[in-house]
């Protein structure tokens, strides 16, 4: 039974928990996660998979990743910008994705929206939120570990201010563990202080 610390895998490193329960989660893990992502279709699209992680698992999410990839055409902003009704149908009938009719639906308009904005605006807003390295203590174990901050409450608000939905502050504390704004790497753990 683990205490929430890093522990060893099948191959002895150190690793947080919740990584070594699949091969999938390991390379995420290892190659991916907490790394930091910039660009802004990169962005949008660790934005779009994390909301449509909500209320289920990310080995779910990660398990479809190309899926989604190839549903929502890359995740280029301005390709899902011009998706129309017949589109969102497909997507709807798509088993490679979670085909959620809120979660398809925020995911173009929120392309929609971006396709407005001028290029490297979405990466500056979201890395604005970026809280101070030095700020934070390294999370010795899972508790250690917020869902939500106020640099993620922030962040929240500030891209519904700007029509973007599904964003609320769990998802983009998500985002921000995901795309590098935070390490969140237990203390002990390979890939902490990686990026």
């Amino acid at each position: 039974m683990s205490d929430g610390t890093a522990l060893a895998g099948p191959d002895g490193i150190l690793r947080c928990p919740w990584a070594l329960s699949s091969p999938d989660y390991v390379a995420y893990h290892d190659e991916e996660w907490g790394r930091p992502v910039h660009g802004d279709d990169a962005l949008y699209e660790r934005l779009c998979l994390e909301a449509f992680q909500s209320g289920l698992s990310w080995i779910t999410i990660l398990r479809r990743r190309e899926g989604f990839r190839a549903a929502f055409a890359g995740f280029e902003i301005a390709r899902v910008a011009t998706f129309t009704e017949a589109d969102k149908e497909r997507l709807l009938a798509d088993t490679g994705i979670i085909r959620n009719r809120l979660k398809i639906e925020a995911t173009v308009a929120n392309a929609k929206v971006l396709a407005d904005w001028a290029p490297g605006e979405l990466d500056a807003l979201i890395w604005s939120h970026a809280p101070d390295p030095a700020a934070r203590p390294v999370p010795k174990s899972l508790a250690d570990v917020p869902a939500i901050t106020p640099e993620s409450t922030a962040l929240s608000k500030a891209l519904k201010k700007r029509g973007l939905r599904f964003v609320g502050p769990t998802t983009a504390y998500a985002l921000m563990q995901a795309g590098g704004l935070v390490d969140d790497h237990l203390a002990g753990c390979v890939a902490r202080g990686a990026a």
